[in-house]
């Protein structure tokens, strides 16, 4: 059956050799929500539900979504709440509509530099006359107030500042996401450990000139303490070293 999410599960190494170390989930929630009905709850909220507490630990949730039921996603926005573990969002690339609602849920909600967020007001199809009409006027203004509660939860914005953005059809870039509260920061490549100063790459004249020196040095086997030198002397040191070699 078609689903919108995704697990993955990874067994972290074990440093110790000893107890195996906690797993790490991953959910990944891609395409349009709700692609299967989610009137019928043997298909997909207790589905969804029963994955989700089938394992436990930290999880990182990974969005890419254009949206889609409002309901599903209040549901699984429900969830994600109640989940025991820490619940860490991650925006890759789309979290719209319903989409956003789900987001909200994070503990912590990070967005790629590149990545949007977009919040609007809920749509619905209606047939009748003017009583059906107004009927489905007031279930709307109600689902909007359902999902300003998790906006105003997350962002701490009022009410009536996030019905404005709602009206307005408001998309947010990383920068404004964060800036509106509706994300605690944005994602940022992960920096590998420090390399020994002698590998590393140095700016600004001064710290290159001296490493170069080191290096040359080194190679040549040259007995030279490894003094701060300037390019001049640097260049003249290498050109002596052509002719002797």
């Amino acid at each position: 059956m078609s689903r919108f999410w995704k697990w993955v599960t990874n067994q972290a190494p074990d440093p110790g050799g000893q107890d195996p170390a906690p797993k790490t989930r991953t959910l990944y929630l891609n395409g349009t929500i709700a692609e299967e009905s989610w009137f019928d709850d043997d298909v997909t909220p207790a589905l969804f539900a029963e994955e989700l507490e089938s394992g436990s630990g930290d999880i990182t949730v990974w969005i890419n979504s254009p949206g889609g039921d409002c309901f599903a996603a209040a549901r699984i926005y429900n969830m994600l709440r109640d989940y025991k573990g820490k619940v860490t969002v991650k925006v890759d690339g789309l979290a719209a509509s319903a989409a956003s609602v789900i987001a909200m849920a994070g503990d912590t909600v990070l967005v790629s530099p590149v990545s949007m967020l977009m919040i609007h007001n809920p749509a619905t199809i209606a047939m009748g006359d003017h009583t059906e009409m107004e009927k489905a006027i007031a279930m709307l203004e109600e689902v909007k107030n359902s999902i300003i509660n998790a906006y105003q939860v997350k962002t701490g914005l009022s009410k009536q500042k996030l019905s404005q953005l709602m009206e307005d059809e408001t998309w947010m870039n990383a920068k404004r996401a964060v800036e509106l509260h509706f994300a605690d920061g944005i994602i940022e490549r992960e920096q590998a450990d420090a390399a020994p100063v002698s590998d590393a790459i140095q700016f600004g004249r001064k710290p290159f000139v001296q490493q170069v020196t080191n290096r040359v040095n080194e190679h040549y086997h040259i007995e030279t303490p490894a003094e701060t030198i300037n390019a001049a002397d640097l260049y003249d040191r290498l050109k002596t070293i052509k002719e002797k070699f």
